[in-house]
């Protein structure tokens, strides 16, 4: 049976900031209920595979580290958009959401993205302590969140901010 809630984690713990969301994932507790409900994925980066990683789920969290986020992290809504990044072969949620849409011949599950805010990604550098101060702030958001398991509960919890 595959869990209804999906969490991928994207970014490369040698690249400084970039960690945050891999650190994310392992520092995040989940009681043995939401263990039931929930995957845990970690990537370096999103690739075309990964629309297979969202069948059969009920909600996807894409959680990344950017450097133009608002401090301390935002937290809102996607939905498919060709979406690329320029200069990598990696994609953007929204591109892996359309690319869902494309081999399955329907919509992609409601997904979301926590993008914590970065501030050094030099490779070989470790974690910033203003990015370590946003960590600790997206773990408590992140335990508040997965309390809740519908996509309206969600969608409230959803900041305006700019992805």
């Amino acid at each position: 049976m595959v869990a209804p809630i999906l969490i991928l984690a994207i970014g490369n713990e040698s690249r400084g900031d970039d960690a945050l969301a891999p650190l994310l994932l392992r520092k995040l507790d989940l009681t043995a209920t939401q263990q039931a409900r929930t995957e845990l994925l970690e990537e370096f980066q999103l690739q075309v595979e990964h629309a297979m990683d969202l069948a059969e789920r009920d909600l996807v969290l894409f959680v990344d580290a950017g450097m133009d986020t608002p401090a301390p992290y935002s937290f809102y809504r996607i939905q498919p958009g060709d979406s690329r990044t320029l200069f990598s072969h990696a994609l953007a949620p929204e591109a892996v959401l359309a690319t869902y849409a494309q081999i399955y011949r329907q919509a992609p599950p409601p997904a979301f993205v926590l993008c914590l805010r970065g501030e050094q990604f030099e490779l070989g550098s470790g974690l910033s302590a203003q990015a370590a101060a946003h960590l600790e702030q997206a773990l408590e958001f992140m335990r508040d969140l997965l309390q809740e398991t519908t996509v309206a509960a969600w969608n409230a919890q959803g900041m305006h901010c700019t992805p």
